[in-house]
């Protein structure tokens, strides 16, 4: 392989990754303080549209994110509310937040779906960013790259080092956390990774994030792993499809790899079901309540 060509599928690999690090990051917290939120489609997708019409009326990216943060954060606290104020089942209501999420997204973002971002700035590290065909791919990104990153080392701390994280029974404060990073998920699509508003642009990357934190066995540094890896599935079959190889698949095909992939990987790791039991939080998914 040419080592431009390297350089720009690692390059692609990471920004696909990005939103899925985010999200991924925000439901392991979530589901290692025992609650399990299916609604990080719906979160991302209002993060996506509330991001991207705050960005087009202010011009101003950053608060476009910390927007999606609270719309994410407001989502989530719906979740809280009726799981575990209410304790009415978590299953059941992250897949209402989704489909409410999706809708709500389709009807809001019906003004801006003609309109258009002009390209996020990237923000090349000094010198590293120099270094023959690394630097370009690893070190000349977006901030919301390297965000990702240092939100994977606040994670880790958090859940490795700090008592909160060994403990970590603040169950409203893990969801409504969840939900500011699938916000910050659907930002990072909808202002910077394609630059515009869309029905249905997040695609089921929730979902892939979703699955990511089973592919990762509730770990942080798996959860990164997993997501650059989803992320250059998604890269490679968008390489096949403008390569111009005669491939004798379809291009519906190539463009459902990723998530044949996901379902895939979740049914080899389903097969060893006392490895998953050993590494699931215990108390995920049960109803608990304060004061009980």
């Amino acid at each position: 392989m040419e080592p431009a060509l390297f350089t720009a599928m690692l390059f692609a690999t990471l920004v696909a990754g990005t939103p899925l690090i985010i999200a991924a990051l925000g439901e392991l917290v979530a589901e290692r303080s025992g609650v399990l939120n299916l609604g990080v489609e719906g979160m991302m997708a209002v993060g996506a549209v509330t991001a991207f019409a705050v960005c087009h009326e202010s011009g101003s990216a950053v608060a476009g994110m910390l927007a999606a943060a609270l719309a994410g954060i407001a989502m989530a606290a719906v979740f809280a509310v009726l799981t575990l104020a209410l304790v009415a089942n978590q299953v059941a209501c992250g897949l209402a937040l989704t489909i409410f999420g999706v809708g709500l997204a389709a009807f809001v973002g019906r003004p801006w779906e003609a309109a258009s971002l002009g390209a996020q700035p990237a923000m090349p590290i000094p010198l590293l960013a120099e270094l023959p065909v690394l630097g370009p791919a690893l070190f000349s990104h977006q901030w919301p790259v390297y965000l990702s990153w240092a939100l994977l080392a606040a994670v880790l701390v958090l859940l490795t080092r700090s008592r909160a994280g060994l403990v970590l029974r603040v169950r409203c404060l893990a969801v409504l956390f969840g939900g500011a990073m699938a916000g910050i998920a659907g930002a990072f699509l909808s202002v910077f990774h394609t630059p515009l508003w869309a029905e249905g642009m997040v695609a089921g990357k929730g979902w892939i994030a979703v699955a990511l934190v089973v592919f990762a066995s509730w770990r942080p540094l798996r959860v990164m792993a997993g997501a650059y890896l989803f992320g250059g599935v998604m890269v490679a079959q968008l390489f096949l499809q403008a390569s111009g190889l005669q491939i004798e698949l379809p291009a519906q095909f190539l463009s459902a790899l990723p998530y044949l992939a996901t379902i895939l990987v979740l049914v080899l790791i389903s097969r060893n079901r006392q490895t998953v039991r050993l590494n699931a939080p215990a108390s995920m998914g049960r109803p608990w309540r304060a004061d009980a």
